[in-house]
Order: structure tokens, then sequence, then C-alpha cells
């Protein structure tokens, strides 16, 4: 018998062979769709230390709310960055992250959703700038001066005193290199370089409570810690304290004593037991001279045998009693608190060995009661006087270029040796003219190590003490009082132009205004006039494309900015003419300087912002 097989029936068998058919390809993409977010790589428990969060997101100002949750975010992927080396987590894992950052919130509010309540974007989180997602692909594509700004500047704990640098670095890197438009994304361009500088460059990282204050504005400072126990702290704190006070004071008291009992001065006149001497390492080499032998060799310090004065005291053309001639600088603070300049700037000199700087004799120590404590140093002389006086003293024939050439090249390979040649660096802190002095053969020897500075490894710069002279003074040291071997290179650019030039390092522009010769300078390169720098009636010129190039190495030397200026090492590769000069990024405003006397002690303005600095002499 045969069943008619009616089209309804023909119509379900025929759907239901197409659904089995298909329910192994339906399967994987349903799990798919169930897998396309991830679990959020980001870690935002970092953000319970913040300190009273709740003050800010349960304030009315909704702006003031979602800038805090920005910036909070952005402190996230720091330290994301910092782990994974990525600027963003995975693209599929955008709204398990929201939802990590929400719980977070919930915490402290309720009924504020982060993404609708802010006008965030579910991709910003894992959105990027240009292209950019890795911290090799953000290195390769930035300005390399402005990127080693920021490690100068920011590797380093960002306290109140530095956190300035570490944030005009970043600024500097974000314009020059960043382009990329800003539309408020999270991780957009305009948050990259702040970013970097936290998660990459600092030491401590975006979770230190100084980087985050400093480059999120976020108080990471605990805030669980209950006042009592504050207190508690504070009172162990000031008790110790002051034990310690006590027990130092009655050493020192012993000490005095004990040191009165013993006397100051011994029969032979020589000083014991004098604070600072002790610094003077012991040194086969060092010849330790009697003060009558000093006495003899230079007349008992007669006044036609002066040829340097500075603040430090006088320098003397001595001849010793083997007939050798030699420059004796006399320090005239004859006090024991001298003693660790002396000492320092001894110490210095004894533990480099280079053609072009200073070679050091001896020194003499002595005390007695007639001529008081007497501290004096004996170097090598220089027959030729210093640079200053060949450019600004002399009314004899001029230096010839190729003298001015091989003074500037020798300089250079001084300072890369202070640099790079002896462990641990050594930053001079005074490169100037009077302190480069000439042999017989017009060699260049840099002297008066008075203010130099030994340059811990590992360390970009150290902060001191501001000390130099107007015109020669680094941007970043005047106003900051950081020094570092790029402050050298900005001094040894000054000297160059002046060898260039045969002007002081500051000069009366056409208006009257005082203004550095670098800015001076940089104003005729712009306008096409580079060859009007050099000094009329300078004989022996090279060729003009040689010239103009010299103009440009020390333009670069000494630029405003310390990423813009090359190592001591690559200046010595720039005048032998090894590698090309790179570019020249552009200048800030000109550096004004107060009306006062040219090269004094006076007030400078550094671009709008006032500065009451004590410097020395030029000439001293």
């Amino acid at each position: 018998m045969h069943h008619q097989i009616s089209p309804t029936t023909t119509t379900t068998t025929t759907i239901s062979l197409l659904l089995l058919i298909s329910l192994p390809f339906l399967k994987p993409q349903f799990s798919n769709a169930q897998n396309s977010t991830i679990q959020c790589p980001l870690d935002f428990t970092i953000l319970t230390t913040l300190a009273q969060p709740s003050t800010f997101l349960t304030t009315t100002n909704l702006t003031t709310r979602c800038q805090y949750l920005r910036q909070a975010a952005r402190l996230v992927l720091s330290n994301h960055l910092r782990l994974t080396n990525s600027f963003v987590p995975p693209f599929n894992s955008s709204q398990s992250c929201w939802n990590s950052y929400q719980l977070w919130v919930n915490q402290f509010v309720t009924n504020f959703d982060i993404i609708t309540s802010c006008g965030f974007r579910t991709t910003w989180l894992v959105q990027g700038c240009m292209d950019i997602t890795t911290k090799d692909e953000f290195e390769a594509r930035v300005v390399p001066f402005a990127l080693e700004s920021v490690r100068f500047s920011c590797n380093q704990s960002l306290n109140t005193v530095v956190c300035g640098p570490c944030i005009v670095s970043i600024v500097n890197l974000q314009a020059s290199s960043l382009s990329g438009e800003s539309n408020g994304n999270i991780s957009d361009c305009g948050a990259y370089a702040w970013m970097y500088g936290a998660g990459i460059v600092n030491p401590y990282g975006p979770t230190d409570p100084g980087t985050a204050d400093c480059l999120f504005k976020l108080d990471l400072s605990k805030s669980e810690e209950s006042n009592s126990e504050k207190k508690k702290v504070l009172i162990v704190v000031c008790v110790v304290g002051f034990v310690v006070i006590v027990v130092l004071g009655l050493v020192v008291v012993w000490f005095l004593k004990r040191k009165r009992k013993r006397g100051e001065i011994g029969e032979s006149g020589s000083f014991n037991g004098v604070s600072g001497l002790e610094l003077i390492s012991e040194n086969s080499s060092l010849v330790k001279f009697s003060f009558d032998a000093i006495k003899a060799a230079t007349g008992n310090f007669a006044t036609e045998n002066i040829i340097g004065t500075g603040g430090y005291g006088n320098v003397y053309r001595g001849v010793l009693k083997d007939g050798t001639e030699v420059a004796l600088k006399r320090f005239k603070n004859l006090s024991a608190a001298g003693d660790a300049t002396f000492a320092h700037e001894l110490e210095v000199i004894a533990s480099v060995r280079h053609v072009n700087l200073v070679a050091l004799r001896g020194y003499c120590t002595g005390t007695s009661e007639l001529e008081g404590h007497q501290r004096i140093i004996v170097y090598d002389l220089m027959k030729n006087g210093s640079l200053y006086d060949h450019l600004f003293m002399s009314r004899g024939k001029k230096l010839s270029w190729p003298v001015r050439a091989k003074i500037a090249f020798g300089t250079a390979q001084g300072l890369a040796y202070l640099h790079n040649g002896v462990q641990p660096g050594i930053i001079h802190r005074d490169i100037k003219a009077s302190n480069i002095l000439l042999d017989e053969k017009f060699e260049a020897k840099v002297a008066d190590f008075g203010l130099a500075k030994f340059a811990p490894q590992g360390m970009t710069h150290l902060s001191t003490k501001l000390a130099g002279t107007m015109g020669y003074v680094a941007p970043e040291y005047a106003l900051y009082g950081q020094v570092s071997e790029r402050s050298d290179v900005y001094s040894f650019g000054v000297v160059l132009l002046q060898l260039l030039s045969g002007r002081k390092a500051i000069i009366a522009a056409n208006d009257g205004e005082l203004v550095l010769l670098s800015d001076w300078v940089w104003s005729l390169v712009k306008e096409g006039r580079t060859l009007d720098v050099i000094e009329e009636d300078m004989v022996d010129l090279d060729l003009p494309e040689v010239m103009e190039n010299y103009i440009l190495i020390a333009i670069l030397c000494s630029h405003p900015q310390l990423y813009a200026r090359p190592s001591m090492s690559d200046v010595v590769k720039l005048l032998e003419n090894s590698i090309p000069v790179p570019a020249i990024p552009d200048r800030p405003n000109p550096f004004v300087v107060g009306s006062q006397e040219n090269e004094k002690s006076t007030t400078s303005v550094v671009s709008a912002t006032t500065l009451f600095l004590s410097f020395t002499d030029e000439r001293s």
C-alpha cells in the first residue's frame, strides 16, 4: 500500500534535516560569541590606595568626577604598560575592563554608570593613538631628543622640586612627536607621553605616590591609617630624633674638648686634624710643597707675580728651585671651614690625567701663628694665559681660525674625557673662556675644578646649589638647580660661539637690550645670515660651508632645551666631521638679561621667570 506524502509533511521534514545539518556549524559560532569578551588584564585593585576617592566620586560637579576617573584609568593603563610594554589591553577585553572599573567605583558611589554619565566609549580603554600599541613602536615614532629629555627629567623620585622639569619634558615630547588627534580618548595621543613617563621612564612606577601626584594629579597616600596611629608614629619619631640629637651633641662636645687639649698647631707648623683635609686621597704622585718653598717661588707672593684673581683668592706665577715655572692658586679663605673646598678641588684634579686638562704639580698646606692657614694648589704654568685674555683683553693680533679650531677641539676632548673617561664621571660646572688655559703651543687646558662634581653612576643629573657665570649656565641648571654633563655641553657651546664671533656671552642687541650670545646667533641663522656671526678680520678662515658647520654645532650645543644637545663625545665627532650635524629644533623665546653690567653678578629674566642668581665674574 502506498501512502501519499502531503506537502506539509515534506516541508517539515526538509526543515528538520536542514537544522540537523546546520547544528554542528551553529554551535561553534555560538561558542565564539560567548567568548568574544576575555578577562580584563588591567589591575584596578591598585586604585585601592587612592586617598579619599569618595571625595571626588560623590561630588556634584560631574566634570571633576569624570576627570578624576579618566586620570585614574590612565594610571592603571600606565601600570599595564610597565608590566607588559603595551599601552592598551586586547581589544576584546574592553567590556570586561569597564565592568572591573565599574565594580571599583561602586564601592564609593551607587547608581553612577561610568560610561553613560561621563560620555566615555567602550573602546576608549583599548583604543590607542596613531596605531601605536607597544613601547617599542612608541620609541620608534617619537623624536629621539625629546625622548631623551623625558628620560633625563623623569628618571627619579618625582617630588615637588623635580616634578616641574619632568612635566615640561613630557609636554615637549607630546608636542614634538604625537600629532595625532586627541578626541577625548582615555588612551589617546594626549595621554601616551604621560603614560610612558610614569610606566617606563620613572624607576618607581605609576603607583609611587610622587609619580601619581606629579603626572596624574592623584593622591596615592594611604588613607586607611588612623589619626591615632599617625600621632603614635610622630611621637616615636620625635623622641628618637631628640635622643639622637642629644647623643650627637655630647659626642661633639667631647671631641672639641679633646681637640683643645691636644692642641691644633704642631711644633712643625703643620695643621693637625683639620676638617676637610682628610678628603685628599692618598696619591704618591702628589708632591707636598713646604710653605717656605712656595714663598720663595713667588717672591713672597709679590703683587707683580699675580696672574689671576677670583672669589677663591689669587693665582701667582712662580719658579721652583729646579727652574720649573708654575702657577700657584692661593686660597684666601684661610680657615678650617674652607678646607673642604680646597680638598675637593685637589681631589678632582688628582684623579684625572689628560693632555687637555691642566696638570697638577702638588699642593701646600700649613698653619702657623704668623701666617695662619695656607692652602695652595700648584699647577703647570700656561704661558699663553687664558682664552678670555686673547679674545677680550688683547690688543694685538687676533687668533687665527686654525688656532681657534684647535682650542675648540682640545676643549671638547678634555670635557669628553671628564664625562666618559673616568669613573665616576666629572661635571665641571664652570666652563668659560677664562677657565680654558693655553700653553706655549696654544693647546687648550681646561682648568679650575673648584665647582666640579662627581657624577654617581646611574644618576641622570645632580640637584645642587646654583653656581657659575652668567651667560654660560644652562637653563635647567639656572631654573631648577639640575646639573648634568649636558650642562657642560651648553657652556662649551657658548665658548665655541665666542671663538667664532669674538663676542662675550651676553651682548647688547640692536635695541640696547642685553641678550644671550646664543640667542643672537640663532636669530642670524634663522634670517639666513649664518656667516655674519664670524668675527671681522679673523684670518685664515676655512671654506664657508665648514664655518657654517661650526656655527650650527655651537648652536646645537648651546640649545636651551637639554634634549637637543649632543653628548661631548658626539661633539668631538661633530668637530672631526665624523658624523653630520643633526637638525636643530627651534628655540623658545629668547632669554633676556637685566640691564646691569655685561657678564657681572646681576638679575636675569629667563623666559618670563625672574631669577635672582648669584654668579661669579666672567674673569674669575
